[in-house]
């Protein structure tokens, strides 16, 4: 498929709403691919950083799938099955279900979050192989001042 060049006086009238949520698609489908690749799923990866004291979690605790839910609502998707995800996780060992429902993570889930981190940096290379660094930066400082703009909180 051709690609169609647009100048930048054509680039200057788009709306940034659009192209940032085709990269958001594409990123995220980039990202989900190679973690597929690799045997797992990008929830399965956060539900395991959640619940680990040395990543997400304050503590370490466990927590019931609904508290999961809600510690990941600014990044889950709605087709992310939670539920799904975590029984997968079970069977494999790296997390445990007490009586209370709530969900906790094993040695076992432990060294698979670790080993799984370890994916993420070839990913990252990948999306930004042509970018240099200043851009990348300059990139995020627009993209946070769009959102300022908008009324939203860029932290």
């Amino acid at each position: 498929m051709a690609t169609q060049q647009i100048s930048d006086a054509e680039l200057v009238g788009q709306p940034a709403a659009y192209w940032t949520g085709v990269a958001y698609e594409a990123l995220i489908a980039y990202t989900r691919a190679r973690q597929a690749e690799k045997g797992y799923t990008q929830p399965q990866f956060w539900l395991l950083r959640n619940l680990s004291a040395n990543d997400i979690s304050p503590d370490g605790e466990g927590m019931t799938l609904p508290e999961l839910r809600e510690a990941m609502a600014s990044y889950i998707r709605p087709e992310d099955d939670l539920a799904s995800e975590a029984a997968v996780l079970v069977e494999r060992g790296w997390l445990t279900r007490d009586a209370q429902d709530r969900l906790w993570l094993t040695e076992e889930g432990e060294q698979a979050r670790v080993d799984l981190a370890r994916n993420a940096p070839a990913i990252r290379a990948a999306l930004h192989e042509g970018i240099d660094d200043t851009d990348y930066v300059t990139t995020v400082k627009v993209l946070q001042q769009l959102i300022r703009n908008a009324g939203g909180t860029a932290v």
